[in-house]
């Protein structure tokens, strides 16, 4: 489990690409600090097992599911991803709770300015957008952000500039692709929905029982 703080930005040193897979190796100082074999790590929004850790970078597999889900596939020695470990207990949740299980890829439609903020446009699939809730959360290449709205093709989101700062989401341009994962207690809201028959719950009911 992760929260959509970006911890550090990494740095692909290398690329070993198998017919569907890959295996990552990426260059990082602060977020491998107690790491160790087994640890996730969250890369571009993507909790990925580390495989191995020597002196500034680590390993990963990414798997033929992701490969598909995500836009790992994508990546190219020399870039940058972003980077973050596994929330513990004594953590502080300063984004909200994120899986590192990409729902699916959106694409940057529209980039533009407004005094400090960065207003970011984004298309995708109605089975992403579907459980994109306006004023709720979403996480976009793992950066934890707040809807700001919505429609039948695409949703925005505002920068501030202290993720400008500490991301690589400003230097996205119209037409790159990023990772999306829906914000999972709206997944849980429907999945109850669905047994309303059954379970007798209404909206309303999950609603005053803190769902």
């Amino acid at each position: 489990m992760f929260t959509g703080i970006i911890e550090e930005i990494g740095k692909i040193k290398n690329i070993v690409r198998g017919a569907r897979s890959i295996s990552l190796e990426i260059e990082a100082t602060k977020i491998l600090e107690g790491t160790k074999i087994g640890d996730s790590i969250a890369t571009n929004g993507v909790c990925l097992t580390v495989t191995s850790v020597a002196e500034h970078v680590f390993r990963a597999d990414v798997m033929p599911e992701t490969m598909r889900m995500s836009n790992l596939k994508l990546l190219n020695v020399g870039d940058g991803v972003h980077l973050e470990r596994a929330l513990t207990l004594s953590a502080r949740l300063g984004g909200h709770l994120v899986a590192g299980h990409v729902d699916g890829t959106g694409r940057i439609v529209a980039v533009d300015k407004e005094d400090t903020a960065v207003w970011l446009t984004v298309s995708a699939e109605t089975k992403v957008l579907r459980y994109i809730v306006n004023k709720g959360s979403v996480a976009i290449d793992g950066v934890s952000l707040t809807v700001a709205s919505i429609d039948e093709a695409t949703f925005k989101v505002s920068v501030i500039p202290h993720t400008q700062q500490e991301t690589l989401l400003i230097t996205r341009r119209t037409g790159d692709i990023v990772n999306i994962e829906n914000d999972m207690m709206v997944r849980f809201v429907e999945k109850l929905m669905g047994k309303k028959e059954t379970t007798g719950m209404s909206l309303t009911y999950l609603l005053e029982n803190g769902f």
